[in-house]
């Protein structure tokens, strides 16, 4: 057999160690060692060989922005959608495209190859976000697969130009049909905004994510009408909302009701961890809540949940470095998931489950599948994202577009000689 790459001697995220054959943009065979001539062969023994990271839930348009005009003082949700407002006015769609291929460098180098991205659609001036990140995904396609969500910021029925706009997205080719029903006029308009929305993707054949319930407000109530027109309009399995906040706060009664209703809705969960913990709560004095919605809870009903990342140097948040790791991390802390199987859950919400969420058939370590992988220097999915380990080689599609030696940690330490210790297991001195 002739084949263009070998990584020899990978553990697997189930952990077996085997063989993996790349020919092409697809994967050739994967097994204990496998007889080839190859262009390339790379021994990766004792290191993690995972699927490549997902982030089913991003802001592309406002990506590195941070500071422009000015800075979220508040660290309010509310102060950095104002702040957007001012941003999306002056911003050039040629500003916003540099930015986004930018972060799709930092992507890469990280192994994130699947990226959902929501671009504004709530006037014209937002319509630049839309034509620059159209460009972008046609301009990464060979090695990030980019999914754009029309997503009326200001409201789909509370913006007079909102609607329009949205519909023109979708024309020019937008994948997802998004909304942000909390933020329209009324819980009435927000309810109808749901419905109309969902008509629009049942219509067009489209899948559904909405920003749901981004609020501390447990009145705040969404996602249950979001469940009702996914069974109403027979889109199980297309629809996902996005953050989900309100219900940390919503009494547990009426949540025993709920977790249900999306359970056989087949509505995804996309909370994002980094984001929720940082925006939520800044009304509240102590005990002070922390807005990350109930991922155990949701993960008993068998309701699928994708950790996103949400916001990188933005309006919203200052921080952050295109690392899915750091936000699983984040993720299983906040959700209290330190069980080893909660963590490994954890794993799978930043790279299989999200991938699902986005609806990627091609996506996997698999014979036949595309060829897109990670290897990271870990020995495991939990030791991943202990350490968030570095990325030591990204393939996207067959072909290598990342690639670092490893580092080994010195240490120095008074009275004693220097140290070269190996990374992962660097507990004790």
């Amino acid at each position: 057999m002739r084949i263009d790459l070998l990584l020899t001697g990978g553990t697997l995220p189930d952990g077996d160690v085997a063989d993996i054959a790349i020919s092409g943009s697809r994967i050739a065979a994967i097994g204990a060692k496998i007889e080839a001539e190859a262009g390339e062969t790379i021994d990766v023994s004792g290191l993690l060989v995972s699927p490549p990271f997902v982030d089913p839930h991003f802001h592309m348009d406002a990506t590195l922005s941070y500071g422009r005009p000015r800075i979220n003082e508040s660290g309010t949700l509310l102060e950095g959608i104002a702040l957007w407002g001012e941003l999306k006015q002056v911003q050039t769609e040629e500003e916003i495209a540099a930015r986004a291929l930018d972060y799709c460098d930092w992507a890469a180098a990280m192994g994130l190859l699947a990226i959902r991205s929501h671009v504004d659609t709530s006037d014209e001036a937002a319509m630049k976000g839309v034509r620059a990140l159209l460009h972008v995904r046609e301009t990464v396609k060979a090695y990030i697969d980019l999914q754009l969500v029309a997503f009326p910021q200001d409201g789909f029925l509370r913006s007079p130009s909102a609607r329009d706009c949205t519909l023109r997205a979708l024309d020019l080719g937008v994948d997802v049909v998004g909304g942000i029903p909390h933020f329209e006029r009324t819980m009435a308009d927000g309810r109808r905004s749901v419905s109309l929305l969902c008509e629009i993707a049942a219509e067009r054949g489209l899948m559904v994510d909405m920003h749901c319930d981004e609020t501390d407000d447990p009145l705040s109530r969404h996602i249950e009408q979001l469940a009702y027109e996914t069974q109403r309009l027979g889109l199980h399995g297309r629809v996902a909302g996005s953050h989900l906040t309100s219900m940390h706060s919503m009494d547990n009664y009426y949540v025993s009701k709920l977790l249900p209703l999306v359970a056989e809705a087949r509505v995804a969960a996309i909370p994002n961890p980094l984001i929720n913990i940082t925006l939520q709560g800044r009304h509240d004095s102590y005990p002070k809540r922390r807005g990350l919605t109930r991922v155990p809870e949701m993960l008993k009903y068998g309701i699928r949940v994708g950790f996103g990342q949400d916001c990188v140097l933005d309006p919203w948040y200052s921080l952050s470095s295109a690392d899915m790791l750091d936000v699983a991390h984040m993720g299983l802390h906040v959700a209290q998931m330190t069980s080893p199987a909660g963590m490994r859950r954890c794993f799978d919400m930043v790279t299989s489950e999200s991938a699902a969420i986005m609806g990627l058939a091609d996506y996997g370590l698999e014979p036949g599948k595309r060829a897109s992988l990670v290897v990271l220097d870990a020995g495991t999915p939990v030791e991943a994202i202990r350490l968030r380990a570095d990325r030591l080689l990204v393939v996207a599609n067959g072909r290598i577009v990342a690639r670092r030696d490893r580092q080994p940690m010195r240490m120095s330490l008074p009275g004693r000689a220097t140290r070269t210790v190996d990374r992962r297991f660097a507990g004790s001195v």
